[in-house]
């Protein structure tokens, strides 16, 4: 719909021709139509031509997964175009082969070699992926062992500090052995 059409107060006969034309579209789309009110008056005709006008084009959902760590996500474009590259070449192989060609024995030789370099370059994304991990260390939730290994070592060192504190202090007064200071 227009924006002029939007500014201008359409009469009732004009208000029908534009029901009349959109309706098809209407029950398609699930749009509320422009005269139908629903017997809400006015207030609730505008109020749902309003909402119509205004709807929410799209609804975000939250993602099933994590997002791919950054150098990941590029060695994976990287395999995925090296490999479409290398089914283009093949394809284009294959067919100069069934043409006759003097081009197709070129190409195969270039789709072995482009071949090799699509293995690499799946290889790769697993070799990043593999390195990121092992880097970035694992997702640490609250049932995770690894936290619960850490929680412990802490305070491991936590009471051992402590401890060559209290025997730093019995040192320095100079008390070995002595119960007071009398």
């Amino acid at each position: 719909m227009g924006t002029a059409e939007r500014q201008e107060a359409p009469t009732d006969d004009a208000t029908a021709r534009l029901t009349a034309q959109r309706r098809p579209e209407a029950l398609d789309r699930d749009i509320p139509e422009r005269g139908d009110s629903g017997g809400l008056g006015a207030a609730g005709q505008a109020a749902a031509e309003e909402q119509s006008y205004y709807r929410q084009l799209w609804i975000d959902e939250p993602a099933r997964r994590r997002r791919m760590p950054d150098p990941v996500r590029t060695s994976a474009v990287r395999a995925v175009l090296i490999i479409a590259v290398t089914l283009v070449q093949a394809m284009v192989a294959f067919l100069c082969t069934l043409a006759g060609s003097w081009l197709a024995f070129p190409m195969v030789i270039s789709s072995v070699a482009s071949t090799v370099v699509a293995t690499w370059g799946a290889l790769d994304v697993w070799v990043t992926r593999q390195v990121w991990n092992q880097r970035n260390g694992v997702v640490s939730v609250p049932s995770s062992t690894a936290r619960a290994l850490r929680r412990e070592r802490r305070k491991a060192r936590r009471q051992a500090r402590s401890a060559e504190r209290a025997q730093e202090r019995i040192r320095r007064r100079g008390g070995a052995g002595q119960l007071s200071h009398s």
